[in-house]
This record gives C-alpha cells, structure tokens and sequence, in this order.
C-alpha cells in the first residue's frame, strides 16, 4: 500500500497497480498520479459543486456505476453537501482539495461529475452549457457546429468558452452570474439551439429524438437542470486511451488534428504545465441573461420575417 501525503492529511493507495485501461496498460496509480499534478488546474472547476463520481472498480473493461451518495466510510474530513432531492435528500461529496480528488480516484472514481450550480446557490446556475452530440458520421463537422454556436452567442453578447469533452462532442460554456434559475436557462438554452437548427438545418439540430436528427449535430440543452452534471475540465473519461476533458482555444478548434478525444491522460500534465490556461478570463466573461434574451428577441423576430 502506499500513501499521499497533503499535509496533516494522508490518503492511501490502495491496490496501485490494478490495470483501469487494459488497452493502454494505465493503473491505479497512473490515474493518481494524473490527478495529484492536475489537482491545482481542476480544482477550480470542482470546488464547491456536488459531485457524483463515475466509478470502476475492476477497470473500465467492466461495467462501472455512478456514486452520488457519499459512501459512510469517507473520511470525516472529506466535505459533503447534503441537497434536495425527489422523494428526499442526498449527501454528495464535494472535491474542494487535492486530498479529495486523490481520495476519490484511489476510490477508481475515474470521471467525477459535477453540478452546474454551487452548494450556496444550487437553484442558480453559474454557467449554461451547449453539448454537441454527433450522429453517426457527423464528427468531422463538430467543430463546424462549435463555430456556429460560438457566432451566435458572440452576437448575443455572450463569451463562450470551448472544451473537449474526451468522447465524441465538444461542450460550449457560458459563465452566468446566479441571477437566472435553472428553468430560466433552460429556456434560453433551448431557444438558442432552436435558432442554431433553422440557421444551419444541415448541420444542427434541436431533435431530442435520435431517429429524427439524421446526419445532422444535435445541440444538447438537457445539462441545464437542477441536479444534473458535466464532466469538468481535465477529467479523465472512461474509454480506451484514458482521454481528457480539455479545454482550448477557439483558435485551437482549427488546428490540424484536434477532435474531442485529442488530449490524454499521457499529454495534459505537459499542455497544462507549459501553456496559459484558454479559459483564463472566465469571471471578466459572467453575464446576466437579460440583454442577451432581448437580443435572441431581436434575431428570432428578424428569422421570422
């Protein structure tokens, strides 16, 4: 067994060189040692945000399961928010440390999933975010679709930020400053993904289901609800490769070979350790709804004619 020391506070590794990636040969102790160097980028974007944990125990070559409930024997100084939920109340666990993220990937926790709001607001949503999920043979053209996302909300006066997502789509986020509820941003969302479907009707759509979206990039809103979760950035997704969740620059978008699983678990620590962060300048980027929704008002009353 072997420990990590934060301090005052010890976590032990358990198990170390159990094989999670069986393709790419990637331990226990290899998505450790990924997360305690990536501790001080990530935990930003985990801090204060309920977490449900993505978990597999033998390796992602097995099924895995999601952890909301955080389990008893977490240690006490482990931090936890205990939320609303239907039907009653659940206690999740909140990464606010390196010690906490270390603890949870001893615990196989591959991907932890947070919420898009805070524990001091969780009605109030600090950031929306626009999932594009590709059909089948349409990834070529999703960073097509990030571009036309990108342009309409520059038009509406809101900056977005662009990441990989490690799987098959990119997420395109807008920071919010709490003052709209969750019912509130969904509705925008939805109406900017409207929008996005009649401006590019061979490119997007806003079908939820799949067998009505043909070839085309589905604008996904479905993130923008009370309770539900987005992979952070720099978190490690459970597929062959160990890809990361990464984010870049929209100049990056066009460079030869970026697609959403472009960025490992092998070359983050590298990228993070030798560049600029691309979402330096999200608090100069929070924005209130209100002109934005009078300018989609605008656009969508120009679209009808």
């Amino acid at each position: 067994m072997e420990t990590v020391r934060f301090g005052s506070r010890v976590v032990e590794i358990t198990h170390p060189d159990r094989v999670l990636f069986p393709d790419d040969g990637i331990t226990k102790d290899d998505l450790v040692a990924y997360y305690r160097a990536l501790a001080p980028a990530m935990i930003p974007y985990l801090k204060d945000r309920p977490a449900n944990l993505e978990r597999f125990p033998e390796g992602i070559a097995e099924p895995g399961f999601f952890q909301q409930a955080m389990p008893d024997y977490f240690p006490d100084w482990f931090p936890a928010a205990t939320v609303s939920k239907q039907g009653g109340r659940v206690k999740h666990p909140v990464i606010q440390t390196a010690a906490a993220l270390v603890y949870v990937a001893n615990q196989s926790c591959i991907t932890p999933h947070v919420w898009l709001s805070r524990v001091d607001r969780l009605d109030r949503p600090d950031q929306m975010v626009l999932d594009l999920d590709p059909s089948e043979g349409t990834a070529g053209r999703v960073g097509d679709a990030a571009r036309a996302v990108h342009e309409l909300l520059d038009q509406l006066g809101l900056r977005a930020f662009v990441k990989t997502t490690g799987s098959r789509g990119y997420h395109v986020v807008v920071p919010l400053d709490r003052r709209a509820d969750f019912a509130a941003v969904r509705r925008f969302a939805n109406r900017v993904a409207g929008l996005l479907a009649r401006r590019h009707p061979g490119l997007l759509t806003a079908e939820v289901r799949k067998e009505s979206r043909d070839d085309r990039i589905y604008v996904d809103t479905q993130r923008n609800a009370y309770a539900h979760t987005a992979v952070p950035p720099y978190a490690v997704r459970a597929r062959p490769g160990a890809p990361v969740a990464t984010p870049i620059s929209w100049e990056e978008l066009d460079s030869p070979g970026m697609h959403p699983a472009r960025f490992t678990i092998q070359d983050v620590p590298d990228r993070v350790a030798r560049r600029a962060n691309p979402w330096n300048g999200w608090r100069r980027a929070i924005r209130s709804l209100s002109l934005a929704e009078r300018r989609l008002e605008a656009i969508e009353r120009a679209a009808d004619g």
